[in-house]
């Protein structure tokens, strides 16, 4: 009689949009990660994000997160997917050259778009390869190298991203995947919004314009929520909001031209911006290393070998010979990779310990406590929670979860 009550009741619920159908079957609460890029964490506190606001009162939201060096995407979306440091999951930049992979470079030669060879990615395992080989299917709409074929797996459901597609598309397709039957359903779905980042690049991150752009994307991540509300998903979904990193106000005056320092014809320069990349051409080592390693102004620069310890960088061999690291508001650049780009007026990649590089975190969900705040972490520590809510067994990773255990209910502390 219990049975049939129960059963009674969970038709009365779906008829009545209480629960998805086939959430009644379904043996784990789908995780749901959003990447807000470029989102700064004191972004937050600017009044302009009522959508995330209510899910912190709701949830755990983290003071700061701290992102891997160098604070790009290409390198923390990875890290945040595998709980390794760049230097050891293998994408150590945007922009990078191989030794063992002779006339290719990632992202391009001019660093646009993202290289799919998945040589550049085969490194590591990340989360959704893992949940794959469990037999889980997983999804992806425009999360940084989700396209790529990694150790043979890829993404179950992929939104296609050669055309640009609008962040209420995305939203839509999210909720389409959430409709799908229990067997057809993925358990993780990747999402991710980069407004903040190229509106924060363009116009700095203290601008009309970035405002804009932060209660832009609340208001999807809105209608994100309300479709979840719809369904009756809100409180069983778990839910993981995070970025990459932070974005600091520079100026195009402020640039160390690298054509002063060195004969660009004698060396590789695969990365620039906050921090850049020299590798000289054989036999033009000493005179690279004389002219790069000299004090300058607004840059420090270090040998593979000499990277300063915190930064958790060096020992990848495509991390380029000579490391330079700009002061806050600086940039190093050729003036050929300037003329490729608009002025910028902010940016990212410098030392993560600085306050404006700081990444955002919040979490909501059946998986989290309600109402925690908690201190600043690394975001290396993010893996192996998702690794246990997803109940996935993680791979070797450099991430602490007691971290965020205190915001951890249940079997997943």
């Amino acid at each position: 009689m219990a049975r049939a009550t129960n059963s009674l009741w969970i038709a009365v619920l779906l008829l009545f949009g209480g629960l998805s159908p086939g959430f009644a079957q379904t043996p784990k609460p789908p995780l749901i990660v959003i990447s807000l890029d470029g989102f700064r964490t004191d972004y937050f506190d600017r009044g302009l994000t009522p959508t995330l606001a209510a899910l912190a009162r709701d949830g755990v939201h983290a003071r700061a997160m701290r992102p891997s060096f160098p604070s790009v995407t290409e390198p923390n979306h990875y890290t945040l997917m595998t709980g390794l440091y760049p230097d050891h999951h293998g994408v150590i930049d945007n922009t990078m050259v191989d030794p063992a992979m002779p006339g290719v470079a990632f992202g391009g030669p001019h660093g646009h778009g993202v290289d799919m060879d998945p040589r550049w990615w085969n490194q590591a395992t990340p989360l959704w390869v893992s949940a794959q080989r469990q037999s889980l299917k997983t999804a992806s709409s425009l999360w940084p190298g989700d396209g790529a074929v990694i150790h043979g797996v890829t993404t179950t459901y992929l939104q296609d991203g050669a055309a640009p597609v609008s962040m209420d598309k995305q939203v839509e397709t999210v909720l389409g995947w959430l409709d799908l039957p229990a067997g057809r359903r993925p358990a993780l779905i990747r999402l991710h919004f980069d407004l903040t980042d190229g509106i924060g690049h363009l116009f700095g991150p203290d601008s009309p314009n970035e405002n804009g752009a932060i209660a832009r994307v609340d208001a999807e991540l809105g209608k994100l929520v309300e479709g979840l509300k719809t369904r009756g998903l809100l409180d069983r979904v778990n839910i993981v909001v995070v970025s990459d990193h932070g974005m600091a106000a520079i100026s195009p005056e402020k640039t160390i031209f690298l054509d002063d320092l060195i004969d660009l014809k004698a060396a590789v320069v695969p990365a620039f911006g906050a921090e850049g990349g020299v590798d000289p051409l054989p036999g033009h080592e000493a005179e690279m290393e004389k002219a790069m390693l000299a004090p300058h102004e607004h840059m420090k620069c270090w040998r593979r070998a000499d990277i300063p310890a915190h930064l958790h960088y060096g020992s990848n061999p495509r991390v380029p010979a000579i490391v330079c690291l700009a002061d806050l508001g600086w940039s190093i650049a050729t003036r050929e990779q300037v003329r490729q780009f608009p002025p910028l007026h902010g940016n990212h990649g410098y030392d993560p310990a600085e306050p404006t590089m700081a990444a955002f975190f919040l979490a909501h969900g059946s998986a989290f406590k309600a109402g925690v705040t908690l201190p600043a972490f690394d975001n290396v520590d993010v893996y192996p929670m998702l690794a246990r809510i997803l109940g996935v067994p993680p791979q070797p990773n450099d991430g602490r979860i007691s971290g965020l255990a205190a915001g951890l209910r249940g079997p997943g502390r």
